[in-house]
This record gives structure tokens, C-alpha cells and sequence, in this order.
């Protein structure tokens, strides 16, 4: 049996007595960000970034324990809760990302190479997922196309293809037989327009909270395109590809009918299994109107001009 995401996070799910238990348990944390970490990912190595202020929502961020404990990384398994559970040992370095395809100057960087590409800073995004859930998070990072300007893309270069980590000794999820389920087709591939990638609000992330990625989050690297849909934020990313054709994504590949290429978030096109007309942030019980792009539109929209946005969903 494939297994598919709506299979494996519905909306009722997320609507369940657990999960408001979960919620009500991310209302009681008190404190910022610098209190003591609750259970799940501790906290890691210092990364300080000054504050963009052009990409700072007035929202309350999340939480760091709930943003650390409630996750969608299916390498470590389906359960919301086991990427902080199964994810402590996994080995960050050494570590390498090579950028190459349709480029003139390929190169394969180490991950200390990576957070001296440009500037890191510190944004404040909302990522949605496709589950009617988001999160307000502090990330750390700097534009993706900083790094794509280093390789030079060459004029024939449409899109940019996203390969994570395949190690199913690692990821016990990447394994045949975990929990009998089947599988995504691994390892995990996402991508973007060119110009999508290129586009400032794309950050190749780096670290979240003041401190490097955790491990649950998508350590040590990947990439948060806040106006899409969470899934096409890859993590832990070790291939970036230039190329003239549209990638094959995982979860498109595993059931096309229900997640597009584009994946952009969009109140009007509904899952064929909920509505995505509204969502829940973690941490609070009220339901609010989801916005279009996810609230990035004036940022975004020209991106899609003349696009039939239902139809290339």
C-alpha cells in the first residue's frame, strides 16, 4: 500500500481530543525564548542573526517546545511526535550540499561553507500546513539565491530540484517495513520555478530560535518558502539541482491528485478530503481565515500572473 499524507495527518486528526490536549499543554508553557527548553529537541548550539524588519510579522511566534515537538518530517516517522522522539542521534556533520545541474560553476559545499555564502538574519515567517495547522517561527537563514548566484545558472535553468537525505539507518521512516505502511518513493524531492527560488522571501534556513536547526526541524539545512504549502519546505537538504524540466516531488508523485506542483496556499482550493478555508495555530484553539499565499500575497502574486490558480494548484 502507498501511503499518502492525507492518510497519514487528516483534519480530524489534528481536531482530536489529543491534539487539543497537545495544544492546551503549548498554552500552558510560559516564558520566551531563551527559558528553559521542555521536553523535546534541547536547546542547541547559538546562531545569532540580527532581526530583518521587513519580514517580521506582528504575531506571537510559537513556542519552541511546541515548534519542536509537533512535526511533519516523515523520515523519522507519520506520528507528529516522533521526529522529536526518534530524531536526537541523527548526525549533522560532516555534511555537504552540492549544487550543480544546469549551472556553469557547480560546486558541493560543507555546511560550514554554506552559513558563510551571505549574511545570516533572522525572519519571522508563517508556515502552513496542509493540514489546516501553522506556526509563527523565528528562522534564521539568508535568500536561497545567494547561493544560486554562486553557481550561476545557465539560461537554459526553468527550476530548481530539492533532494533531502536518503539513510534509512538514520530515518527509520525511509525503511520498507516501518510500521507496515507503504512508503514515499525516497528520498524525499521537492522544487520551485526558478523565479520562485530566486525570489527574496525564499530562505535557505539554517537555524531557528537563535540557535542552529534542530534536529525535528530539518537539520543542518533546508529551505522555508512561507507562501507555499509546509511540505515543499525540504529538509535536510543535500542536493540543489538546476534544471529545464519540472522536478518530481514525492508527494505529488504519491498521489497527484491531491497535491500539486505549485502548492501554494490558496483558501479557495480545498484537499479532497477538508477545507483549507481556515486554519489553527498551534498553541491556540480559535480557528482563523486562511489568507492567500498565506498572507505573502502583495510579496508573491505577480509571480503567478494570469495563472488559473485552481487549475495549477
Amino acid at each position: 500500500m502507498k501511503l499518502r499524507y492525507s492518510d497519514v495527518t487528516p483534519e480530524g486528526v489534528y481536531l482530536s481530543r489529543r491534539e487539543l490536549m497537545a495544544g492546551a499543554a503549548a498554552l500552558a508553557v510560559a516564558g520566551s525564548v531563551g527559558e528553559v527548553r521542555a521536553a523535546g529537541a534541547p536547546a542547541g548550539a547559538p546562531l545569532k542573526a540580527p532581526p530583518n524588519p521587513a519580514y517580521k510579522l506582528t504575531d506571537t511566534p510559537t513556542k519552541f517546545e511546541a515548534a519542536t515537538t509537533y512535526n511533519n518530517f516523515y523520515e523519522f516517522g507519520f506520528d507528529k511526535g516522533d521526529p522529536a522522539r526518534l530524531s536526537g542521534s541523527f548526525k549533522t556533520r560532516p555534511w555537504h550540499v552540492a549544487v550543480d545541474g544546469l549551472c556553469a560553476k557547480p560546486k558541493t559545499f560543507d555546511i560550514e561553507e554554506i552559513l558563510k555564502v551571505a549574511p545570516l538574519e533572522e525572519r519571522i515567517y508563517s508556515l502552513r500546513c496542509v493540514e489546516a495547522w501553522s506556526m509563527v517561527i523565528p528562522w534564521i537563514g539568508y535568500p536561497l539565491s545567494a547561493i544560486l548566484k554562486q553557481v550561476e545558472p545557465r539560461p537554459g535553468a526553468k527550476y530548481v530540484e530539492f533532494t533531502t537525505l536518503k539513510d534509512p539507518e538514520q530515518f527509520p521512516g525511509q525503511k520498507p517495513s516501518f510500521l507496515g505502511f507503504g512508503s514515499l518513493d525516497w528520498p524525499y524531492t521537492e522544487g520551485l520555478r526558478l523565479d520562485e527560488a530566486m525570489h527574496p522571501l525564499t530562505l535557505l534556513t539554517v537555524g531557528m530560535y537563535g540557535q542552529v536547526l534542530p534536529n525535528p526541524n530539518g537539520a543542518p539545512v533546508r529551505v522555508v518558502i512561507p507562501w507555499k504549502y509546509g511540505f515543499k519546505s525540504a529538509k535536510s537538504i543535500v542536493r540543489i539541482r538546476l534544471t529545464d524540466a519540472e522536478p518530481k516531488t514525492a508527494w505529488n508523485k504519491a498521489a497527484p491528485s491531491e497535491y500539486g506542483f505549485y502548492s501554494n496556499v490558496n483558501p479557495t482550493v480545498d484537499h479532497p478530503r477538508w477545507s483549507q478555508a481556515t486554519e489553527r495555530r498551534i498553541g491556540e484553539f480559535r480557528r482563523r481565515q486562511t489568507l492567500m499565499f498565506n498572507g505573502y500575497g502583495d510579496q508573491v502574486a505577480s509571480l503567478y500572473a494570469g495563472m488559473d490558480l485552481k487549475k495549477n494548484y
